[in-house]
C-alpha cells in the first residue's frame, strides 16, 4: 500500500452503521479498471464561500490542497485561498464521504457507500469491480490502495492501480452467533469501520463485530509473491463494560511500533509470525497496560476513542464523542472540550496535516484547527 495514504479510514456514524441510497448516474467510469469510459469534459466545482456544517473527513494532498469529506454534502477542496465544491453534480459516485487518500501519482480517492470515486485532477470516474476479481489476499502488494465500499458487503476492496478487486474475510463463529443472537440485524458483523496502514506496509481492518484483520505484505511485495490474511479478537476491544458494541472504530502505531486499538486500557505489541490452526492464521501479540492512573471526566479508567494521531512530538491526540479531545504526553492526560457557546460539539476524527497542525472533523459543526492552545473553528 502507498505511503501517500494518510489517513484513517473510518465509518461516518458512532454507534450504528449508516446505510445510504443514490439512483443518480456517475459523470465516468473505470471499466474494468481501465479509462476507456472516462468522460472527457472537465468537473469544474461551485466555489463556495466555507464548508457545510457536517464535516467528518479532512485530508491534504502532496500539492497541500485540503480535502474536507462531509456526511450528504459531497466534497470541498480549498487551496488556501479558493474553496471549491463537489458533489454527484460533478462526477462523484456519492455525496457521503467516508474516507480520502491519495495515490503515487497525485489521484485522489474518495470512499463512498456507493463505491470508490477517483479524481485526476480534472475529472472523476468510477472504480468498477473487476470481472475476473477473485478472494485472492496474497495477491495484494505494497501500493495497492484499500477501501470500505459497500457496508452490506462482508470485506474490503483493493486497488492495484489498474483493477479493482473484492476481498471476502473467512467467516468465523464469533460472526455467526452475533448473526444468530440478531436475525434481524441490518448490517454485517464483517463490517469495516476503520483501515489503517502501518510502518510496515500491512492493512489493517477494524469490523464492527469480529475483531481486527491484518493483511501482511512482505517488503518488494509484487502480485504473485504472496501476502497474508491473519485475525485478531478481544471481547474488550469490540463490546464496552455494561453492554454495548463499540467496534474497532480506531488502529494506531505509536512512536515504539507498538498498536493502540479503540481504547486506552491496553496497548499492543505484535509479533512478526503468525500462529496457525485449522488453516486460520492468528495474529500473535503481548498486551501491556495503556494510560495509567487516568480516569475520565465520568470516572472510568479508560475511554474508547473514534479517532487517533500523534503530533510531531510523538503525543498522542485521541477523539471521543462527545468528550472532546484527550492528549497524552506520555505522562498526563490532557482534555480539550470542544464548545460552540454553551453547546458540546460532537467530534469524529482527528487528522494531521502536512505542516504538523491537527484538524477535527465534527457530525455538525464543520471543521476544528489547532492553534497551538485551543480548537477554534475553521473559517476560510
Amino acid at each position: 500500500m502507498g505511503k501517500a495514504m494518510k489517513t484513517t479510514i473510518l465509518l461516518l456514524i458512532i454507534f450504528l452503521p449508516a446505510f445510504y441510497s443514490c439512483n443518480s448516474q456517475n459523470a465516468s467510469q473505470l471499466t474494468n479498471g481501465n479509462s476507456s469510459g472516462k468522460n472527457s469534459s472537465i468537473a469544474i466545482g461551485d466555489t463556495v464561500g466555507g464548508l457545510s456544517d457536517s464535516i467528518m473527513i479532512i485530508f491534504q494532498d502532496k500539492k497541500n490542497i485540503y480535502w474536507f469529506g462531509s456526511r450528504g454534502q459531497g466534497v470541498f477542496r480549498y487551496d488556501g485561498k479558493v474553496m471549491q465544491h463537489y458533489t454527484m453534480k460533478q462526477g462523484l459516485v456519492n455525496n457521503d464521504i467516508w474516507g480520502i487518500q491519495e495515490d503515487k501519482s497525485g489521484n485522489i480517492y474518495f470512499d463512498t457507500q456507493e463505491g470508490v470515486s477517483k479524481f485526476d485532477g480534472q475529472t472523476f470516474s468510477t472504480l468498477m469491480v473487476s470481472n475476473f476479481s477473485n478472494n485472492d489476499w496474497a495477491a495484494a502488494g505494497p501500493d495497492d490502495l484499500w477501501f470500505k465500499g459497500n457496508w452490506n458487503k462482508n470485506g474490503a476492496y483493493r486497488y492495484d492501480g489498474k483493477y479493482f478487486h473484492q476481498h471476502s474475510f473467512p467467516k468465523n463463529k464469533i460472526a455467526e452467533d452475533v448473526r444468530g443472537n440478531s436475525p434481524n440485524m441490518t448490517w454485517s458483523p464483517y463490517g469495516i469501520y476503520s483501515i489503517y496502514e502501518d510502518r510496515k506496509g500491512n492493512a489493517w481492518f477494524g469490523t464492527s463485530n469480529v475483531g481486527l484483520y491484518r493483511c501482511h505484505v512482505p517488503p518488494g511485495n509484487s502480485s504473485t509473491s504472496g501476502s497474508s490474511l491473519s485475525w485478531m479478537y478481544e471481547d474488550q476491544l469490540t463490546n464496552v463494560p455494561g453492554g454495548g458494541s463499540f467496534g474497532i472504530r480506531s488502529i494506531f502505531e505509536d512512536k515504539d511500533g507498538k498498536f493502540w486499538f479503540c481504547n486506552t486500557h491496553y496497548r499492543y505489541t505484535i509479533e512478526l509470525e503468525d500462529s496457525i490452526t485449522n488453516d486460520q492464521r492468528f495474529i500473535r501479540y503481548k498486551r501491556e497496560k495503556g494510560i495509567d492512573n487516568f480516569k475520565s471526566t465520568e470516572g472510568k479508567d479508560h475511554i474508547y476513542f473514534l479517532s487517533i494521531t500523534e503530533d510531531d512530538k510523538h503525543d498522542l491526540w485521541m477523539v471521543t464523542y462527545n468528550e472532546g479531545v484527550w492528549h497524552y504526553d506520555w505522562k498526563n492526560m490532557t482534555q480539550y472540550v470542544i464548545h460552540e457557546g454553551d453547546k458540546t460539539i460532537t467530534l469524529f476524527s482527528i487528522y494531521k496535516d502536512n505542516n504538523g497542525v491537527l484538524w477535527l472533523g465534527t457530525h455538525a459543526n464543520g471543521a476544528y484547527k489547532f492553534n497551538g492552545t485551543s480548537f477554534e473553528r475553521f473559517k476560510p
